[in-house]
This record gives structure tokens, sequence and C-alpha cells, in this order.
């Protein structure tokens, strides 16, 4: 039995859709039938496209409060009640701790933390009056997981993030649901320069259970699903979309250094 998500006549918004993830999750939610709005500092180099629709883009820089808070309330006036935010916007350089003042790391954690809180806030004040809610929605990172060296400012952000929707989750029921998409590596137009080239994209997807990296339309998928009625009772709730994470690392030294035989039990604590 095939399940259909159908959001038809509801707006969504998407924080950096214009490429990557976003773009991907932009494209889920068109072929939805959703009407959808991606903003960004910068135009898409093609226009967002899925299912014969097109996404409305709308320039906005996430870390001017001012203009954030004036977007809101014109989009819907212009389009009508707001039914989802997607923060998606977001990302860091490589960089150690100690290669950069604490003002470096502080953009990185304004631009991953604080930028999404200042556009929920500005997308809770009208979705609150819309005729039935709203859903938001966190695009955390594994990063926020567990150890993060050359992005800790970013890993802190994305811990920071998720914990902010768990809180937002009960502050804000049950007009309003909250909940996170905690992502792990995801094939994009910019994966090469983080794996390389094919054969180490691939290298690098091989360490992940599920053999290979997400696709961008994936995470989409997952994002329509927390967006529609089938996820009505999901609030403050964190989705891993990793494909099983990492294998522990210790697994493969104690292979190698020590290879059980085949009828060998497991007693491990």
């Amino acid at each position: 039995m095939s399940v259909t998500l159908d959001l038809s006549g509801r707006l969504v918004v998407v924080t950096g859709g214009t490429r990557g993830v976003g773009a991907g999750i932009a494209r889920a939610f068109l072929r939805a039938g959703a009407e959808v709005v991606v903003c960004a500092r910068r135009p898409p180099d093609t226009p967002v496209t899925a299912a014969g629709r097109r996404a409305h883009y709308r320039p906005l820089d996430l870390r001017d409060p001012a203009a954030v808070h004036g977007f809101f309330p014109q989009l819907a006036a212009e389009h009508g009640p707001l039914d989802c935010l997607v923060n998606n916007a977001g990302g860091t350089p490589y960089r150690l701790l100690d290669q950069g003042g604490a003002e470096r790391h502080a953009r990185v954690v304004a631009l991953n933390l604080l930028a999404p809180l200042t556009a929920s806030l500005a997308a809770y004040e009208v979705m609150r009056h819309g005729p039935a809610g709203g859903s938001v929605l966190m695009i955390g990172s594994v990063s926020g997981t567990r150890p993060s060296p050359g992005s800790a400012a970013y890993g802190a952000a994305k811990a920071g993030l998720e914990h902010l929707a768990r809180s937002m989750a009960v502050e804000w029921a049950p007009r309003i649901r909250v909940n996170t998409l905690v992502l792990g590596m995801v094939r994009t137009e910019l994966a090469a320069l983080h794996y390389g080239d094919e054969a180490g994209v691939a290298a690098v997807g091989a360490t992940v259970p599920l053999g290979r990296l997400a696709e961008p339309a994936e995470i989409g998928d997952a994002c329509v699903f927390l967006a529609s009625d089938r996820a009505a009772y999901l609030t403050g709730a964190s989705l891993l979309v990793h494909g099983g994470g990492e294998r522990p690392a210790f697994l493969d030294a104690a292979t190698v250094n020590h290879p059980a035989p085949p009828d060998a039990t497991k007693d491990l604590t």
C-alpha cells in the first residue's frame, strides 16, 4: 500500500533552500503540493523546481534580525498563513579551535543557532494566528552528538539547536509542533570539497552502515513527513537521518587484531 502525503495549499519556508540539502528539501515539498518559498542571501544559480512547479525565491540575510522579523509578516500578507518553517541554513569552515579567536567561532554559533532562533520566533508570531497552527523543523547534525574536531563551534551550535527545539516544542504546544532532523553525511554538489573525488565519496560512504551518503531528496522526504498530518503527534522529537550512524572504530580494530572464529559467542558489556 502506498502512502501519499498531500500538502496542497500549505505554505512552507526553507531557509538556505537554494542549493544542497535545502534545495532537496524544497523540491520534496513541491512534489507534495506545497507552495514553497526559499530564502538566502543570493538567488539560486537555477530555479528550484520539481513536479512541474517552482519555488519562490526571496532574498534574506538570516543574521539580520530586523530583516527576519520583517520578512514573515510580509510573506503572510503576500501568500497567506505560514504552515511550516524549515531552519536549514547553516554551515562552517574547517577550523581547529586554536586557529581562530572566540569571535570567529561565535559567528559560526550565530549562524547555526541564533539565526534559527530568530527565524523561529518571527515565524511563530505569524503561525500562531493561523487557522491550523504550524510546524517548525530544525536541521541538526550528528556533529552535535559526538566530538567534532575542526568544527567544534558548529557541533556545539547543533547540540544547542536540538535542545532549543525540545524547549520550543513544550512552550509552543499544542499550536506549533517543533522537531529536529539529525543528519549524517549528505551527497550534495559540494561533496567533493569535503570527501574528494568519486572514489573518496564512495570510501566515506562505505563507513556508513547503509553503505552510502544520503541524497538531499531523502532528507526532504523526512521533512515532508514531519510537517504532515501523519506526524501530528510528533513534537520535541529528534529523527536520526544518518544511515545507521558511524561504525564504532573499536570493532574494526578488534577484528584486525583478534579475528573471531565463525562459531564464537559474544560476551560484550
